[in-house]
């Protein structure tokens, strides 16, 4: 098989992948969208908060997601929801509609968009056998807890973002991500992932406000696109969901990967020797130190 054609047999399956990770964040999508041309017998706010808890409910009944899965993204559901609350009090963005299920001009459905980001990073995790090479624990949620922060006191202090990606950037440096494509191991560079999880995410933003998920001042009298500043916002917040996602995995023994396993960089997915592509974990094979 030529490099070139197991590069774009590669890429098909890697986007396949994908797609299946986005599952519940494309779910929660479709319901949004449909929420604009149906007409609802209650509020779309409570009918999305509803829908919301009946697609967590099949996803788990279906075995798509694990109970302990569902449970963390619980988590990033009430993280987010605190994060909504003091950032539509001050003014950063609104939910123009009513409904009976908000707290603080926040419906409680909105926990589902930051839900469907923890969401994507636990079945990637699984689906991928993510695992991470050069990652430093302590450093990383110390500086993704400071940028968590700063978004909510850059309205009275000084913003340290810029600081805090250098930061960032700093102590994930060395850090890879290990991850299965087909039969087949890859590495990237844990900063990159971040620039393109944050990229995908600016873009699913554009989507959400088009249909109407929430508006920011510019677009309340007719929809336009999210500030490209915002790319760069989530590149910084999705350390937040990673870090949460990785400590649960270090406490299962997958976090870390096989020693001696040094995949090809993800870039050149046709290129390397055997040597450095190495063939996915079978199952009963140990993975970081756990039997799959």
């Amino acid at each position: 098989m030529s490099s070139l054609r197991f590069a774009a047999l590669q890429l098909l399956r890697f986007a396949w992948v994908q797609a299946r990770c986005c599952a519940f964040a494309v779910t929660l999508f479709a319901g949004l969208a449909v929420s604009t041309v149906v007409d609802l017998p209650i509020a779309r706010y409570d009918a999305l908060l509803a829908y919301g808890l009946l697609a967590t409910l099949t996803f788990r009944l279906l075995g798509l997601e694990t109970t302990r899965e569902v449970l963390l993204v619980a988590v990033f559901h009430l993280i987010g929801l605190v994060f909504e609350l003091v950032k539509v009090r001050l003014g950063s963005w609104v939910y123009p509609e009513d409904a009976l299920t908000k707290i603080g001009g926040v419906p409680l459905y909105s926990g589902f968009l930051y839900a469907a980001v923890g969401s994507y990073v636990c079945r990637a995790w699984r689906l991928h056998e993510l695992r991470v090479f050069g990652y430093r624990p302590l450093a990383t949620a110390l500086v993704a807890a400071a940028i968590y922060v700063n978004f909510v006191t850059h309205h009275w202090l000084p913003d340290l973002r810029w600081p805090l990606a250098v930061a960032l950037a700093a102590v994930i440096w060395r850090s890879h991500v290990h991850f299965t494509v087909g039969r087949h191991r890859y590495r990237m560079p844990l900063t990159m992932s971040f620039v393109l999880i944050g990229f995908f995410l600016w873009v699913a933003e554009n989507v959400a406000t088009f249909f109407g998920a929430w508006r920011y001042p510019h677009q309340m009298e007719v929809w336009r696109l999210v500030h490209p500043s915002k790319f760069g916002a989530w590149a910084l917040l999705v350390s937040v969901a990673f870090v949460v996602v990785a400590s649960w995995q270090a406490r299962r023994g997958r976090l870390r990967p096989e020693p001696g396993e040094v995949p090809a960089l993800v870039w050149w997915p046709g290129g390397g020797s055997g040597a450095d592509r190495v063939a996915a974990p079978r199952s009963g094979q140990q993975v970081g130190g756990v039997t799959r």
